[in-house]
């Protein structure tokens, strides 16, 4: 899949291969960086560059609803856009030359190790059960737009099919773990029917297992709709990144130092670190590697925050993860891409 311009790197890597040059990783991920940001005159303002009122960016992101809030676009995105590209990418993935399980053990085994070592130093980080949520989340939840849209960029197709199978195996795995942790330490407590009903109706989750089964089946999906939800999932990537800039709030996270480090460290250090270490087990190399380190170092998601309003999370604090996260993203990952892929490959 290519959009606004972009294609990915002629031909594919198959599974096995050695890792291609570290610089290119590097120049593709600041350049598409710097064209997904030109989606909107003053973009750079709209991705958190400088505060912006909600009336500018709901008239950027969606005037449909601009009389309204922001947060319309970012339900569109998770309710609507977003499922659509899930769906429809692992519907009609070629996944034949792919590491499916590979791939999908590493990061749902690595992203269990994070959680488990989280919950393990709870203790340490002296806060009260709300509080405690929102670095749960911050350590685990990563941002699904950013993820797809830099997968896209540095592989093509291929990165697209790899993101479908990373969302597939991640997205249901967090989903839980954070629901059990909010059942668990969140103000709003919760018993076994809302823990279920909370998994079985995120939108995200549904998409997920709804595109993995299609697969399966080998169901193909009607042409007039795949076109629409082809079309439909695109759109979900430039809105998208607009609404992780309308989420950002850097004043907010100046008073959670230490829950903002914690989290921090676990995301952009630990989850890294996991990911290697079972990658090593499994034999995961090549491009799939890189995505899978790729998605297990992107920051928090800013539904992360919706999700802590409505189970009892710290919103706040959740707030102000988010937006430490995804400035911090910005050197992390290019970090973690050249160092450990280098390393792995050297």
């Amino acid at each position: 899949m290519a959009r606004n311009g972009m294609q990915g790197p002629k031909g594919t890597q198959r599974h096995g291969e050695s890792f291609p040059s570290r610089s290119r990783y590097i120049n593709k991920y600041f350049s598409l960086i710097e064209r997904e940001f030109r989606i909107f005159p003053g973009e750079w303002e709209l991705v958190g560059l400088r505060p912006v009122s909600r009336r500018e960016f709901d008239m950027a992101a969606f005037p449909s609803v601009a009389s309204g809030s922001p947060a319309g676009a970012d339900r569109l995105g998770y309710y609507v856009l977003l499922p659509s590209l899930f769906f429809h990418g692992l519907a009609t993935a070629h996944l034949e030359a792919l590491p499916v399980r590979d791939l999908a053990l590493t990061l749902i085994l690595s992203t269990i190790a994070v959680a488990a070592l989280v919950m393990a130093v709870r203790p340490l980080l002296n806060l009260d059960g709300p509080a405690f949520t929102s670095v749960f989340q911050g350590s685990v939840r990563f941002n699904n737009y950013v993820g797809v849209t830099l997968a896209g960029g540095l592989f093509g197709a291929q990165g697209i099919a790899l993101a479908a199978i990373c969302n597939a195996a991640i997205v249901p795995t967090v989903n839980v773990l954070c629901v059990l942790v909010f059942a668990r330490h969140g103000s709003a407590k919760l018993n076994g029917r809302a823990i279920l009903k909370q998994l079985v109706t995120n939108p995200l989750v549904v998409a997920s297992l709804g595109g993995i089964a299609f697969q399966l089946i080998g169901l193909g999906i009607p042409r007039g709709l795949e076109s629409a939800m082809r079309s439909l999932g695109a759109a979900s990537l430039p809105l998208g990144l607009l609404c992780v800039g309308a989420a950002l709030d850097f004043s907010s996270a100046r008073r959670w130092i230490g829950p903002v480090a914690s989290s921090s460290m676990m995301k952009f250090l630990a989850m890294p670190a996991a990911t290697v270490l079972v990658a090593m087990v499994t034999g995961l190399n090549g491009p799939a590697l890189t995505t899978a380190l790729l998605f297990q170092a992107l920051p928090t998601a800013s539904s992360a925050y919706i999700m802590a309003r409505q189970l009892g999370g710290d919103a706040p604090l959740m707030a102000g993860i988010t937006a430490i996260q995804t400035a911090l993203a910005m050197a992390a990952i290019p970090l973690v891409l050249i160092g450990l892929t280098g390393w792995l490959a050297a």
